[in-house]
This record gives structure tokens, sequence and C-alpha cells, in this order.
């Protein structure tokens, strides 16, 4: 059995020996794994490579994937057959059935749902909130309804339902300084608003890379129909994540790493404004996060979330091949 190797230190070599994939932080060996059970190398930012690994992986149909330290997709090396024509043939299959991509996007719902709902219980325990506990519970009611939309478009219309209920529990976690009364993109006229934008897009950026690391189309999505431009699994695979983003902009304005003294005024498109410096304590504090290790349910075991996101990108691969529909969230706590 194969299965993907990360290598996230930066600075790290990997080389191959007797038929064993080598990774070395100077004369530390912090890896060493058969060959033969390397599926995919995926090497985070600035990782050396030697050639006679490259030609050995090659051989074996094992492709290499390059991602920038902060897990944008820079490229890959495959062999000859690439393992991701089946995926796509796949992908586009299913997406000509509804029945499939209804599951597929009631899986993602869901997932997404309960991390809403966590977010908020989590955060009401010393505040005992009631309007928060209302809105926690309508988000649970939504979340175990979701099996009882039939179409596509009713779990949309299903999902802004809960996303209003949501955002209406979560505004009351802010101080009254801050202006949040509900979520609106465009502009964003709030403070919060700006930072939750500014959180979803680093954060598109990482699903988009783990669906090309996983050997999907990026632009062909079940819940998120197809769009000229508009990367649809990349935003399916984003969704169960998005609650993340919402903690980190409640952590880094509650802790006072980003302050209202970070902000001023703007004008037209922008009618709130963040300073250098806020952004630079906002994307620090979303970095952080990123970093952090949580336990994904099926590879059970602790990997940092740019991680997860890779793994959630290839169980959909894999339940693809497998023509088996459906999402397992993370489970987020």
């Amino acid at each position: 059995m194969s299965y993907p190797v990360y290598v996230i230190q930066q600075g790290a070599k990997v080389s191959l020996h007797n038929r064993r994939l080598l990774v070395r932080l100077h004369d530390e060996v912090l890896l060493q794994e058969p060959l033969g059970r390397v599926g995919q190398l995926i090497l985070f930012g600035n990782v050396q490579l030697t050639t006679q690994t490259v030609t050995a992986l090659l051989n074996q149909g094992s492709e290499i994937v390059y991602l920038s330290y902060r897990g944008e997709f820079r490229g890959r090396t495959a062999g000859e057959l690439s393992p991701h024509v089946p995926v796509r043939r796949a992908q586009y299959r299913a997406l000509e059935r509804e029945a499939y991509a209804l599951q597929h996007a009631r899986g993602i719902v869901r997932a997404k749902l309960q991390h809403q709902q966590a977010l908020l219980l989590r955060h009401n325990r010393q505040r005992n909130d009631a309007e928060i506990a209302s809105a926690a519970l309508r988000v649970r009611e939504a979340r175990d309804a979701v099996d009882r939309r039939t179409t596509l478009s009713s779990l949309r219309g299903h999902e802004g339902a809960a996303a209003a209920a949501y955002f209406g529990g979560y505004r009351r976690l802010f101080a009254p300084e801050w202006r949040f009364q509900a979520r609106r993109r465009r502009p964003p006229p709030d403070p919060i608003n700006v930072l939750l934008s500014l959180g979803y897009t680093p954060l598109a950026r990482a699903a988009y890379s783990a669906v090309q690391t996983a050997g999907l189309d990026p632009y062909a999505g079940f819940y998120h129909a197809y769009a000229y431009n508009r990367p649809g699994m990349a935003l399916d695979l984003m969704e169960e994540f998005r609650p993340v983003v919402d903690g980190i902009v409640l952590w880094a304005v509650n802790c006072g790493q980003v302050t209202p003294d970070h902000f001023q005024p703007g004008s037209g498109q922008w009618p709130v404004i963040l300073s250098d410096e806020g952004k630079k304590r906002f994307l620090a504090a979303y970095e952080q996060r990123m970093a952090r290790s949580y336990r994904h349910p099926l590879a059970k075991k602790q990997l940092p979330l740019r991680q997860c996101l890779i793994e959630q990108a290839r169980q959909i691969a894999s339940r693809l091949l497998r023509d088996e529909p459906g999402f397992t969230g993370m489970g987020f706590r």
C-alpha cells in the first residue's frame, strides 16, 4: 500500500539509500520510508531533492508535487503515466449525475455546519449568551436537516439560511466598537468583514492548491456549480474550513493582535482600510493556525492544517475513483 509523504521542514534534503527514501535536516534523519510505499512526494518550500530520487520515483509511477511554504501550488513532476486521468474522468462523469453531486454537497455542508456550531458553543461557554446559544441550536438543526434537502438548489438555500443564523450569533462575540452586524463582502463595510475577507483569500488559494495536488480539476465542483473562471471544486473543499478563518478573526481581535487603530476610513470600493501593520499581524495569526496540527479522521494521525486540506482533497479523489458519493468532515472541536 502506498501513501503520500510530506516534507515541510525548510532546508531538508531528500535522497535515496538502499531503496529507502531518506529525509535529512543537517545531520539528523527525519524520516526513512521504503520507496515502494511512497505514492506521492509533496514538498513544501525550500527542500532539496536528488536526481537519483526523482528518477526512482518516476520509474515506479510516483509523482512529485512542489508547493510553496504556504502551500501554494508550484508544479509537479510525473512520469509517462499520470494517475490523474482516471480521477478527472471520474470527476467529469460524476458531474453529470445530480445524485452523486448532491451526496457530495450534503457532506460538505454538514461538515461546515458542524464546525460553525462547535465554534459558537466553544466561545459561549463563559459568556452564556442566550442569542449565541439560540444561533448554535439553529445551526445544529440545519445540520441535522441536511439529508432532507433533495436538490442542490434547495441545499444551497438551506445553507444560506443557516449562515444567517450563524453570523447572527457570531456577531455577538465582538465588542460594539467593531460595528459588526452581518457578513457582507462587496464591499466589506466594517473591520470584521475586512478581516474575514482577508482570511478567506489565502484559504481559497490553499484549497485550490490542495485539489491540484490530489489530481482534481479545480474548476469542476459539485456544490459550487460551474461558472467561467470560478474554481468550483476548490470552493467546495474550502467550505468546511471557513470557520477556521472565523476563529482566527476572533482570536486576533479579542487578544489584541489586531485593534481598531489598525483601520481607517476609506472610500468607494473600500470604505474601511486595514493598515499594513494590521495585515502583517493578522496574516501571521493565519499562518500560525494553518501550521497547527489536528487529527485527521481518515489518515488517523495528527497533521498540520495545510496537510489536512490536501488529505480532504485526496478523500474526494478517492471517493470518485470508488464511485462512492459523500464526504467525511474533519469534525473540528
